[in-house]
């Protein structure tokens, strides 16, 4: 799921923070953030963050487990734009007032 916020006037980890984000790691020119639903650290949003002049772009997804690893490695997230993604964009938005 993909949330851009034009004409932003305060620090992007600020911004997340108050709507429950937790600053992760910077990845190049991104920063990356969760949100985890539970306390054992999943289910959780992550959402990867850049900021292109004055407008931060948002690409998220819902992180149902922990990876796991074997001959392959397997990511259990959701990335498709309804259910608990569009309700999460939405909640953003409002909080955000965007």
């Amino acid at each position: 799921m993909k949330i851009r916020i034009e004409s932003i006037k305060e620090n992007p980890a600020n911004m997340l923070r108050r709507v429950g984000y937790i600053f992760q790691r910077n990845e190049g020119d991104q920063m990356s953030f969760i949100r985890p639903l539970a306390r054992a650290g999943y289910p959780r949003f992550h959402m990867y963050t850049r900021l292109e002049g004055t407008t931060l772009s948002i690409d998220f997804h819902l992180d149902q487990k922990r990876e796991t690893y074997g001959s392959a490695t397997r990511h259990h997230g959701e990335y498709e734009d309804e259910g608990a993604l569009q309700t999460e964009a939405n909640r953003i938005k409002q909080t955000l007032h965007v």
